[in-house]
């Protein structure tokens, strides 16, 4: 059946959405949008309690749909958000051989993680495979190097008008993930947008509500609809530093990452809470410049357990796909060791948050804030060469 067919199809018969009273519609600013969506996520429950989509039935239905986009049937990579009414989505990209990126959560760990079932995989491993689990368990992350080219792009949401106007969850995450596909050169004005809803949460949304920043989308998928918006409002062209915190920036190291590299490509980077830095304005050499060889400063991190076998390419690999990239690193092989050199402590202290856990190999890596001391107290050790300041590469499989 057509799109345009399909979009008009059982208007009588939707499942009916609660009434949603909210003063932000009538005043139509942008401040109470947090009212707005409250009140959405309230009448959602309410709806979605008693309705099939709780049980996973009308999200399964809804998924299904997407099967009839052409859009859909050309694509190679898709990104898909890791939300549990997008699992159907995720196993039938994987059923059909797509490629499937899903971000890490919170974007803490990187981007995206890409998921690889095993050879071989059952259609029973593709359903785990598009599960939360699945997610942990058969991927791998993808750095900023990794060349990604989205065909197609998956998102949840809160409420969704016909017209393509989305509204979230009020974090933020689907607006920032694609921004920085932009940014990354992932996906382009022309890279087509899919939600999929239950019909109670399509909804009229005032325009006024809407920012440069908000990701508007042009397929709405529920379980009897699809809808194609024809929506013309432009999707974000980047990021818009000047709507990042610090204490954001602070928690995301492949925001940072990029935004080292939209500062040294001249660009203003002005962060929301940050000092101003004009556009064209980049770090001078003695900013860029790492530590001295002298000692090791209280931004340097010690990383030991390394694999017997590990190799200083192989970490740097991790490191760089982790978002966690050092200026400088100075290998202890024979104490199966590392010194992870920071430009300040704050970054330090961030790449200890994020390597809690991790694993080479199949060791667990040890991970602490380095002591001062000297360098030649460091037998047995060398120093690789600088890495790039925060430019991840991905990470072998």
């Amino acid at each position: 059946m057509r799109e345009a067919e399909r979009s008009h199809q059982a208007s009588a018969a939707r499942p009916p959405c609660p009434p949603v009273q909210t003063s932000a519609q009538a005043r139509g600013v942008r401040a109470p949008v947090t009212s707005l969506r409250a009140g959405l996520r309230r009448g959602r429950r309410r709806a979605l309690t008693a309705s099939p989509w709780s049980r996973g039935r009308g999200s399964y239905l809804a998924c299904q749909n997407i099967r009839d986009l052409e859009v859909f049937a050309r694509t190679q990579e898709l990104k898909v958000d890791p939300d549990k009414p997008l699992e159907g989505v995720r196993l039938l990209a994987l059923q059909s051989k797509k490629t499937l990126l899903v971000p890490t959560p919170r974007l803490r760990t990187g981007l995206f993680n890409k998921i690889t079932p095993p050879p071989g995989a059952t259609k029973d491993i593709l359903r785990k495979c598009a599960t939360s689990q699945g997610v942990r368990n058969y991927s791998t992350p993808v750095g900023l190097d990794s060349k990604v080219l989205v065909d197609l792009v998956v998102v949840g949401s809160v409420a969704v008008s016909e017209k393509g106007w989305r509204i979230g969850k009020g974090e933020g995450y689907a607006d920032l993930e694609y921004a920085m596909m932009v940014s990354m050169g992932a996906v382009s004005q022309g890279t087509p947008v899919v939600t999929i809803v239950h019909d109670c949460q399509v909804v009229d949304i005032p325009e006024a509500l809407l920012e440069d920043h908000d990701l508007t989308v042009d397929y709405i998928l529920t379980p009897t609809r699809v809808i194609t918006t024809g929506c013309e409002r432009p999707k974000p062209a980047g990021i818009a530093w000047s709507k990042i915190s610090c204490e954001m920036l602070g928690k995301m190291p492949i925001l940072r990452s990029l935004r080292h590299q939209e500062e040294q490509a001249g660009k203003d980077v002005t962060l929301r809470d940050g000092p101003r830095s004009p556009p064209g304005a980049t770090r001078s050499p003695r900013d860029l410049a790492p530590p001295e060889l002298g000692s090791v400063p209280l931004s340097s991190v010690q990383i030991g357990n390394l694999p017997r076998d590990a190799r200083v390419s192989e970490l740097k690999r991790a490191l760089s796909a982790l978002g966690v990239a050092p200026s400088r690193l100075t290998w202890q092989g024979p104490q199966h060791g590392a010194f992870l050199h920071y430009r300040d402590p704050a970054e330090a202290q961030q790449a200890i948050a994020c390597l809690q856990g991790f694993r080479l190999g199949a060791n667990t890596v040890r991970v602490v804030l380095a002591r001062q001391q000297r360098a030649s107290d460091l037998v047995g050790s060398h120093t690789a060469e600088p890495l790039p300041d925060h430019q991840p590469a991905i990470a072998g499989p």
